[in-house]
């Protein structure tokens, strides 16, 4: 929409981490990115691409400029249109993932995992040969009242919620706290950076990054950081088994491992890697962690020095903590989708955007923090949750019909994406969204399978 609704928001999260305003010299002017809304998904987009390019990059830029480019930017929100793996486009979302009009209101369900679905399919009395019928999946949503399916689902341990309007007041109180939280958990002494390395092209170069999330917003944080030449692990527990496709396309960069922990060897082989890690990225609900004794405070404790990222659906504070989600249902139960909805049908981002911003923003506060960590010390925690970025996007500007008007052809996403040959066989993926002061990036690594790596850190 405006570049300035852009600029606006990233001297507001450039204050909120506390770095230097002359910083923001080194970028140049910002561009839009064609994705098509009332709400300003390109400024947010756009804000915090740069973000996470500044914050990696301002160390050792120089007199050089930073320079974005919109459209790609567009097409890495947008990663999932452009994916292909042995020249297939991936199955995004399943039968049971979408709106759906019960008897008195609109919900959303997500059915993507099959533990979800599975649970879904519980409640709505549907087999799974039914399920993949939408007409039978739509007469039994219809034949329920809003809230009492949506609760009736999450205490099964599937994905629902109500499409509900917006609500002014919960949005002004959440947009007046910090998009990005930081606090410093306890004092430990300066770990120094590698200059050298640095000035070499290399950021994050001799960085250990523990990547223990799923699902786009914290794949999306640790594969920039992974740009940024960190060496980033990603672990996962056996079960549930992650997405194929969704594993590839978060995955470019990383090494990617399967640990048990909820095994004594599993729990050692982790506290080996955390114990060697300069920064943790957290994506799971608070009592998961807290069981196998991975919550922010006793990581912190076990662990003086660590910078510790965590991302929340909803939030950190009471029940929401606990609440799982995904950004489809962020936006369905925020506003979003009644404000982006056309003749009383709700509507959708043009992107995942909640998820992708949230990621980029998370990847700055990171590479804040170990800067701020080489220089004073300290172990430190970065919180985002997708709820309050909905919320700073609600409090944007907007507009009455969607724009930019413009989208991105096939010759546009094209030009933006990599084809690749790895381990995984023939990808395509999005190229990266951020850039540094020569010029766009690409990845060093393809994406691995999932759980394809031992879970050590590179030599």
């Amino acid at each position: 929409m405006t570049r300035g609704a852009a600029d606006r928001l990233l001297a507001r999260v450039w204050a909120e981490l506390g770095r230097e305003p002359a910083e923001l010299e080194l970028l140049a002017p910002l561009p839009t990115a064609p994705l098509p809304a009332r709400l300003d998904a390109s400024a947010l987009a756009v804000a915090s691409v740069a973000a996470a390019s500044l914050a990696g990059w301002a160390a050792s830029a120089g007199r050089r400029s930073i320079r974005l480019d919109g459209d790609r930017i567009a097409n890495a929100f947008q990663s999932e249109r452009v994916a292909r793996f042995a020249g297939e486009a991936p199955d995004v979302w399943s039968p049971l993932s979408g709106f759906r009009r019960a008897r008195d209101g609109w919900v959303r369900t997500h059915g993507n995992y099959p533990h979800h679905a599975a649970a879904l399919r519980r409640v709505l009395g549907l087999s799974a040969t039914d399920a993949a019928v939408p007409a039978l999946v739509d007469d039994a949503v219809a034949r329920r009242p809003a809230v009492g399916l949506t609760a009736e689902v999450t205490a099964a341990g599937g994905m629902c919620v109500v499409v509900a309007p917006e609500e002014p007041a919960v949005d002004a109180r959440l947009a007046g706290t910090p998009l990005i939280g930081v606090s410093r958990l306890r004092d430990a002494g300066p770990v120094r950076s590698d200059a050298g390395r640095r000035n070499a092209g290399h950021p994050l170069a001799g960085v250990r990054v523990l990547d223990l999330t799923r699902v786009i917003a914290g794949p999306v944080a640790t594969r920039t950081l992974a740009l940024l030449g960190a060496d980033v692990l990603r672990v996962d527990p056996p079960e549930p088994a992650e997405l194929g496709w969704q594993h590839l396309e978060g995955g470019p960069g990383k090494r990617t491992a399967i640990v048990d922990a909820r095994t004594p060897d599993g729990t050692a082989v982790l506290d080996g890697l955390i114990a060697d890690a300069d920064v943790v990225v957290l994506g799971y609900r608070p009592s998961s962690l807290a069981r196998i004794g991975l919550d922010p405070a006793r990581l912190a404790g076990r662990h003086p020095g660590v910078v510790i990222a965590q991302l929340s659906a909803w939030g950190f504070e009471g029940t929401a903590a606990e609440r799982g989600g995904f950004d489809s249902l962020v936006q369905a139960a925020s506003g979003i989708a009644v404000t982006e909805g056309e003749r009383g049908a709700p509507g959708a981002l043009p992107a995942q955007a909640l998820d992708h911003a949230s990621g980029y923003l998370l990847a700055a506060a990171v590479c804040t923090l170990l800067d701020r960590r080489s220089v004073e010390g300290g172990t430190w925690l970065a919180r985002m949750s997708l709820r309050r970025t909905a919320a700073e996007l609600l409090s944007m500007p907007r507009t009455a019909v969607p724009t930019p008007e413009r989208t991105l052809d096939d010759d546009a996403r094209a030009r933006h994406s990599i084809d690749i040959a790895g381990p995984a066989g023939a990808q395509r993926i999005a190229l990266p969204a951020i850039a540094a002061p020569t010029g766009p990036l690409t990845w060093a690594e393809p994406p691995h399978p999932w759980g394809s790596d031992a879970p050590g850190w590179a030599e």
